[in-house]
């Protein structure tokens, strides 16, 4: 095998060879050979999450299915899809997600597996919508899971510590158009004296900064469903923060070509073209970069983005740019917006992994004691610490013992994290 790596390249898979099944038996198959085994998606996540030093499964040739409910609110899909390849679909049938990560190029069932989210206050993370999973065990059992089953809530975000995700049934609705504004340099000390304020203006809201400077952040990004857009609210708000609209469409990352980025300027679109920040047919985000996040509760925002702030000094060198965003509370086990509203803050680190493992400790001993570190990001904390912030982690692994009791699924992160 070829030297395998993910997306961003930070990481080599030490797997001894990577198997690619076209079909739900040769998975089977694959899963049932003997050794360590992870799946495979779109390669996204920046952790050690799917690695291991036995076989790998990659999703990419199994089947694509895309099958609309009788009642039109449910869309049963391949978990290998892309969000950015299913979106269009389901628009072309006058539906929509209620969201979408800021990047369409992820795996449903590798983002959902990892909690990964989108934005807003209303909005919960992408595993919040699915109410049906199938999962194939290591011992290639077929089991189906629905919403209310006693396993479901510690088997959606499940780390791929139970088996394949093989399809996933998810909550749709009519379809919609977003209109997204940008504004450029808003002050701090405006938006954390009413930070829910500030949130709450858009469906989705992103403040993105680059901490050269901590007395304003470089730009916020508000997409806002139409017709709901509230233009006379949104411009007292923005007042209020002495910011100004961007002049010209803008990428994330200051002086960055945002050719990559979905349509600004207020123009309505469809909903898949303007809730994520990049177009699926261009590279997303910068390319060669890695990632970390912390969710925090809404209680603790204020007080984690005030520590980052007097960071600042030893996070910008390190930095592409920050971005804050909120998730709404869920009930799934491993969600890192468990039983709480939560507040993301993702960095995007320019690609020193040395320099930026470093400084994470610092980071991490700072912010509050809730931060949840993303699944699929770069993290320093101790196994141990993150298992303590999730109070149904022991079900966790009590769940994941039942489904792979050979702990064939387990892997060094996993292990570090007690399973």
């Amino acid at each position: 095998m070829g030297i395998e790596r993910n997306w961003a390249g930070n990481v080599t898979y030490r797997a001894s060879h990577i198997e690619h099944p076209s079909s739900v038996d040769e998975l089977r198959d694959a899963l049932a050979a003997g050794e360590k085994v992870r799946m495979l998606g779109s390669r996204h996540s920046f952790s050690e999450l799917a690695d291991t030093g036995g076989t790998l499964i990659a999703t990419d040739r199994l089947p694509r299915m895309v099958e609309v409910s009788e009642a039109r609110d449910a869309v049963r899909v391949s978990g290998a899809l892309r969000y950015g390849d299913l979106a269009p679909l389901l628009d072309a049938e006058g539906l929509a997600l209620a969201n979408l990560a800021s990047l369409p190029h992820i795996s449903i069932a590798g983002a959902v597996a990892t909690g990964t989210h989108g934005s807003g206050d209303a909005v919960g993370s992408l595993a919040s919508a699915v109410r049906a999973l199938t999962i194939v065990t290591p011992a290639g059992d077929v089991r189906t899971l629905q919403r209310g089953d006693d396993d479901f809530a510690g088997a959606v975000v499940s780390l791929g510590a139970l088996g394949a995700v093989v399809d996933v049934t998810l909550d749709v609705e009519p379809a919609y158009e977003v209109a997204q504004h940008v504004f450029e340099h808003p002050a701090w000390d405006a938006i954390l004296r009413d930070l829910d304020d500030v949130t709450g203006i858009g469906t989705s809201v992103s403040i993105f900064s680059t901490w050269e400077r901590t007395d304003v952040a470089d730009q916020i990004w508000v997409k806002q469903r139409l017709p709901e857009a509230r233009e006379t609210t949104r411009a007292d708000l923005f007042s209020r923060l002495d910011a100004e609209p961007a002049t010209a469409k803008r990428h994330p990352i200051l002086g960055v070509d945002p050719i990559a980025c979905t349509e600004q300027g207020g123009v309505p679109g469809p909903w898949f073209d303007r809730l994520p920040h990049f177009r699926l047919e261009f590279t997303p985000s910068a390319g060669a970069e890695i990632q970390t996040e912390y969710l925090v509760p809404r209680a603790d925002a204020v007080e984690a983005i005030q520590v980052v702030r007097t960071l600042a000094g030893q996070i910008a060198p390190l930095l592409l740019v920050n971005e804050i965003r909120t998730v709404r509370a869920d009930e799934l086990w491993l969600s890192s917006s468990y039983e709480t509203d939560a507040v993301g803050i993702h960095f995007t680190w320019k690609p020193d992994e040395d320099a930026v493992r470093a400084f994470l400790p610092t980071l991490e001993a700072a912010l509050p004691g809730t931060a949840r570190p993303h699944w699929g990001k770069v993290s320093t904390l101790e196994g141990a610490e993150v298992r303590s912030r999730y109070p149904r982690f022991d079900d966790f692994a009590a769940l994941a013992a039942r489904y792979d009791p050979e702990r064939r699924l387990v892997n060094p992160y996993l292990e570090r994290l007690g399973l």
